[in-house]
C-alpha cells in the first residue's frame, strides 16, 4: 500500500450531465474484471463492481482517474479509467471501469452484501445481536512502520490516516503518551500524515511501541480492548491500535 497522486476528471459533473432521475438512490460501479459467483445452486460470472449512495457519489472529490503520479494509469491499476474516492476504502476504488449505473434499489450483489462486509455484536437491552454493514469510508487509523538508529539515539517513524489527523501520540512499554511530530513539509488532505518520535537510550531488550491518532474532531483511535474492535468479527475496517514489538541490542 501507498500513496500517489491523482489526476482525472470529477465525477459529480458527470451524473449532473447526464441527468440523474430523483427516484435514483445508489450509483454502482462496473469493472471489467470477472470471476465466478456460486449463490446456492447457481454459478455465475459477474463483473467486480461497488456501489455508494447517490450522494456520497456527488461528492466532488471523486474523480474518474485516468493518471497516476503524472503519468498516464498503469493497466494494472486500472488503465484506461478507475474511480477514486478520497477517504473510503480502497474496495470502493473500482480499476478498469466499464460502466456507472444509478439505480432505485439498493445493489446487494455478493461484493457488497457479503464478502466485504463487516459483522459485529451489539448490545440492545441486554441482548446480544449481530449487525452487517457493508465497508465504507475509512477509519481513523495509525502505525508504527519503523524504528531507525543514529548512534545511541532512536526514532520511530509511522502514518496516520483516515480523518484530518490533529495530532498522534505514542506509547513505549506501557508508559504515558508522548506526542509525536508531525512531518507538514508535503501536505495533501487525504495523504498519510507521516510523523516520528525521537527515542533517547532506550534500554536493551524487547520494546512494545503503541501509537493513536486523534482527529480534529477529537475522535481518539480505539484500542484493541474497546468493544468496538472487541466484538468485530471480521478483519474489515480494523482500525485498532497498532503494537510493535522492537528488540534493541
Amino acid at each position: 500500500i501507498g500513496n500517489a497522486r491523482w489526476a482525472g476528471t470529477p465525477l459529480a459533473p458527470i451524473l449532473e450531465e447526464a441527468g440523474v432521475l430523483e427516484k435514483g438512490i445508489e450509483v454502482v460501479f462496473f469493472g471489467t474484471d470477472t470471476g465466478e459467483v456460486a449463490i446456492r445452486d447457481v454459478k455465475m460470472q459477474q463483473n467486480f463492481a461497488r456501489s455508494m449512495s447517490l450522494a456520497d457519489a456527488m461528492n466532488p472529490d471523486n474523480l474518474l482517474c485516468y493518471e497516476m503520479n503524472g503519468a498516464a494509469l498503469p493497466a494494472p491499476n486500472g488503465f484506461p479509467v478507475r474511480l477514486i474516492a478520497p477517504g473510503w476504502y480502497g474496495i470502493a476504488n473500482v480499476k478498469w471501469l466499464k460502466r456507472i449505473e444509478v439505480r432505485d434499489t439498493r445493489f446487494m450483489s455478493l461484493l457488497m452484501a457479503r464478502d466485504y462486509v463487516t459483522i459485529r455484536e451489539e448490545d440492545h437491552n441486554g441482548e446480544t445481536v449481530w449487525v452487517e454493514t457493508s465497508v465504507g469510508r475509512a477509519l481513523i487509523k495509525s502505525a508504527p512502520a519503523k524504528v531507525t538508529r543514529k548512534d545511541s539515539d532512536y526514532s520511530i517513524i509511522g502514518a496516520a490516516w483516515g480523518a484530518p489527523i490533529d495530532r498522534v501520540e505514542v506509547q513505549i512499554d506501557q508508559g504515558p503518551w508522548a506526542p509525536a511530530t508531525i512531518d507538514h513539509s508535503e501536505e495533501a488532505e487525504h495523504a498519510w500524515k507521516i510523523w516520528s518520535l525521537a527515542w533517547a537510550n532506550p534500554a536493551p531488550g524487547e520494546h512494545t511501541v503503541t501509537s493513536r491518532a486523534v482527529s480534529t474532531t477529537g475522535q481518539i483511535q480505539p484500542a484493541m480492548d474497546d468493544p468496538l474492535i472487541a466484538k468485530k468479527h471480521t478483519y474489515w475496517e480494523s482500525n485498532g491500535q497498532v503494537t510493535r514489538r522492537v528488540r534493541v541490542d
